[in-house]
């Protein structure tokens, strides 16, 4: 997009991304999706009154993008250009201190079982469990043959690793099955340069196991999107905007940090998510606003409970609307379907409720979605879009 059409004024966008929020017709319950079947007067009546739907897609026909490229995209930043590792996102989340040659990597606890990891998740340990843990690994495992290791618990079962030292590639393969009742797998090289990072984590991972073979739940760990410390235009740069995310999950606060997005400190619940919004409303022009809870149930492939979560957030609309935007978007950065149980390559609904007057008169779901009036667009192409129903952009040419 052309930087020279961008408009600075007070105008306000927010984009409520409801994530994974995305899904298929259930045959289990008559062939809705989680957004048709739920009950959510707020959103619907909004849409039908004051919005345009239509679909994006995060990468491409067919691709099935990760949170990063799909959150990526979402604020027009083309995810086939600009790659952002996993674990520089829950690093920068954590509030860490990234340093440039910091090899970053996101992590899980694991139960294994005879070198098979049964539970990708260590059943979801409550937090006070990782917390005590990870103080465990950093008392025992400092450092490894000269590189430095700090780890920081997350959220339940997760955790974040640098591994600080000399010649750290991030050129390596996961350290995880992606999938449960698979074996054990370790780091390889991707290259040469790559072959002593591989052994450094691969030493971590073997080490660790000795470490927790007491422990019940989380007796392994998990490595994955191993990466370095990005170069990337700011949000602010692109848009003449100040930013503001609010996010719970620390991979979503990483994102907003890399594209140089104020964050709000952690918010523990919707209200204090609202109460963060309506305090800062004055000082920002563009709010992200991240919901985990819908991505967590189709991930469960739990259809009532995505539906629960998608109810749970209709409440907040009122009041996010009280505060009178340019633009409201409310979309997915990828779909999550529950007959599948993670992320996929279907199209993601999107709403747009603006002050044009354009209106479809459709309420939000997936189905009205492929027939709206924005059509099928890729997600990247969706903030110029925002941009110019937010009066943001200046006419192109005489």
């Amino acid at each position: 997009m052309r930087h020279e059409l961008i408009l600075n004024n007070d105008n306000k966008l927010i984009f409520l991304i409801l994530d994974g929020v995305g899904d298929i017709p259930n045959p289990q319950f008559s062939y809705t999706t989680p957004l048709e079947a739920a009950k959510k007067p707020n959103i619907d009546s909004l849409a039908r009154e004051k919005g345009i739907l239509g679909r994006i897609i995060p990468v491409d026909i067919g691709i099935t993008p990760g949170s990063g490229p799909g959150h990526l995209s979402l604020f027009g930043y083309d995810p086939l250009e600009h790659e952002i590792g996993r674990g520089v996102l829950e690093v920068l989340g954590l509030n860490m201190d990234l340093q440039d040659g910091d090899l970053a990597a996101r992590a899980n606890f694991c139960t294994i079982r005879d070198n098979i990891v049964v539970d990708r998740r260590a059943g979801r340990i409550p937090t006070e469990e990782t917390v005590r843990i990870c103080e465990k690994i950093s008392s025992a495992i400092p450092e490894i043959e000269g590189v430095k290791l700090l780890i920081k618990p997350g959220k339940s079962h997760r955790f974040a690793v640098i591994f600080r030292g000399k010649n750290l590639s991030e050129h390596l393969t996961d350290a995880d099955p992606h999938k449960d009742h698979l074996p054990v797998v370790f780091s390889e090289p991707k290259d040469d340069k790559a072959i002593f990072a591989s052994h450094i984590v691969n030493t971590f991972i073997e080490k660790v196991a000795v470490l927790l073979k007491g422990e019940k739940a989380a007796n392994g760990v998990l490595l994955r999107g191993f990466s370095a410390k990005p170069a990337i235009p700011s949000f602010s740069d692109n848009y003449g905007m100040k930013a503001l995310a609010i996010a719970t999950y620390p991979m979503y606060r990483g994102i907003a940090k890399v594209l140089g997005m104020d964050v709000k400190d952690e918010t523990k619940d919707y209200q204090e998510m609202l109460k963060a919004l309506r305090d800062n409303y004055d000082s920002y022009q563009f709010f992200f606003l991240h919901i985990k809870e819908t991505d967590l149930a189709g991930e469960d492939g739990n259809f009532p409970q995505k539906v629960a979560a998608i109810e749970t957030v209709d409440p907040m609309i009122p009041e996010i609307y009280s505060l009178n935007p340019q633009v409201l978007v409310i979309t997915g950065d990828h779909s999550t379907p529950c007959p599948m149980k993670g992320h996929s390559w279907h199209p993601v609904p999107l709403l747009l409720v603006t002050k044009t007057g354009e209106r479809d008169g459709m309420a939000f779901h997936e189905k009205n979605c492929v027939t709206g009036s924005i059509g099928t667009i890729y997600s990247k192409q969706l903030m110029p879009l925002v941009l110019a129903h937010g009066l943001r952009l200046d006419k192109y040419g005489a």
